[in-house]
């Protein structure tokens, strides 16, 4: 019997940039999404998210708060995803994609409708006060 999966996200924000990855493989494989993935036995929210991001994206961070809650339902998965802001360690390293990211880009607030993005999240960046406008 299949069960809810665990998962996290980060919204990591810079100069009007949103830290965004094009995914690999998963339910959302090609799609645009900030990172994050399954927490792992025994793992706080909180260290997943660091985790996740350092190896999607080689970047170091400090989590930050909690956001809100959102969720990737249909026929194969369910993923009930706990969204934080994080904060860069050292705001000159250089992404690089890493473990299920196949691209990694810093995409400004009013660019993303110009990426294919994973459905609900630039209605869930607006509702959380992340962007202003839902282009």
């Amino acid at each position: 019997m299949a069960h809810p999966q665990v998962c996290v996200g980060a919204v990591v924000v810079r100069d009007d940039q949103i830290l965004m990855i094009r995914r690999g493989r998963g339910p959302a494989q090609g799609k645009w999404s900030i990172p994050g993935g399954r927490v792992e036995f025994g793992e706080t929210l909180e260290e997943a998210v660091i985790r996740e991001l350092a190896e999607e994206t080689g970047l170091g961070v400090i989590c930050g708060s909690f956001l809100g809650i959102s969720q990737i339902i249909n026929e194969d998965v369910h993923m009930v995803i706990h969204d934080f802001t994080a904060e860069l360690e050292d705001e000159f390293d250089i992404a690089r994609p890493g473990d299920d990211a196949q691209e990694v880009r810093w995409v400004g607030v009013f660019e993303l409708g110009d990426y294919d993005v994973v459905d609900g999240l630039v209605e869930f960046l607006y509702d959380h006060g992340i962007v202003n406008i839902i282009s």
